[in-house]
């Protein structure tokens, strides 16, 4: 069954300001500017007035209206990425050998790079590279915690699962070895009053 039209609705708040040109998404706010390509979707983007966009499909199968809410979702993350940001918090998991965690800042690149060191007593030292925009550092108050923070859900997200996969024990019960570094809360840094 085709659906004729079918349509989301996105309302943008005050101080952020959105471009769409030929289904590249370009999202200004107070805490800077983030860019997301949609050119292999095919949905239509109107602008009504000036705070609300239309994602719009026309003759779509169930699959292809399933699209409209995940483009609404994106430029939702988006919004929220230049408005509020995003934080993730990761804490060291370790039965027996205390995991050593040192971050440094690539000069050459600017990028953050997370250094893993004594995991479950290996000599091995795991090194990993932050993604664009990702800024790391050791929770101040709380001990064996790393903190990261940026704009780009997909970027914050995708280092956070970096820095976990390069801890996973192998050829051992995983039931039984549960170190590595975990995430233990997603939150934004504007938090709301």
């Amino acid at each position: 069954m085709k659906y004729i039209h079918s349509q989301e609705t996105l309302n943008i708040p005050e101080g952020v300001k959105v471009t769409i040109k030929k289904r590249v998404i370009n999202v200004e706010g107070p805490r800077g500017k983030l860019t997301k390509s949609l050119s292999h979707i095919a949905v239509s983007f109107s602008h009504p007035s000036k705070d609300v966009i239309n994602i719009e499909l026309h003759h779509g199968a169930r699959k292809n209206v399933a699209t409209l809410r995940t483009v609404r979702t994106l430029i939702n993350n988006l919004i929220i990425g230049v408005t509020k940001g995003y934080k993730y918090k990761m804490r060291y998991v370790y039965a027996h050998f205390p995991i050593n965690v040192n971050v440094d800042k690539n000069q050459e690149t600017g990028l953050y790079e997370v250094e893993i060191r004594n995991f479950i007593g290996e000599k091995i030292v795991r090194k990993v590279v932050m993604q664009p925009g990702v800024d790391v550092e050791p929770s101040k108050n709380v001990k064996d915690q790393l903190e990261l923070t940026g704009n780009s859900l997909e970027n914050v997200s995708q280092s956070a699962a970096d820095i976990q996969q390069i801890c996973r024990v192998k050829n051992k019960d995983i039931r039984k070895f549960l170190d590595g570094l975990y995430v233990s809360e997603r939150t934004n840094i504007v938090l709301d009053d």
